[in-house]
């Protein structure tokens, strides 16, 4: 007769705190809004210049920047947020489409749940 010793691996890991996911989540928020600032300060003399007829590719770029200006903004530092001057609806469009991804990847790390995989 054979006797099986309990396995020690078959306890459920608890899912983190709520504190400690609180707490991951600020830090990652917090590196990428420091990330996309040093991104807009790189970009902002190389991609916002007045005699520049931005397209869809710019237009992206600024969409996906535009994010990080408002700290800068409500520091009262006059920052350029979108290219008045552009080729109209190919740069919106890409406006659009970086202004919407940049939004899903900060709104997915300030909703997403972490867990610890079993």
């Amino acid at each position: 007769m054979q006797v099986q010793a309990a396995n020690q691996t078959d306890v459920p890991r608890l899912p983190w705190s709520r504190k400690k996911e609180l707490l991951v989540k600020f830090v990652i928020l917090t590196l990428f809004t420091i990330l996309l600032g040093c991104a807009q300060g790189w970009a902002t003399p190389r991609f916002y210049k007045p005699d520049q007829v931005p397209g869809f590719r710019v237009g992206l770029l600024h969409g996906f920047l535009m994010p990080a200006a408002l700290p800068v903004l409500v520091m009262g530092h006059d920052l350029p947020i979108y290219a008045t001057n552009n080729e109209g609806p190919p740069y919106k469009i890409g406006y659009i489409i970086g202004l919407n991804t940049c939004g899903t990847i900060f709104f997915g790390i300030s909703f997403a749940r972490f867990r610890r995989r079993t």
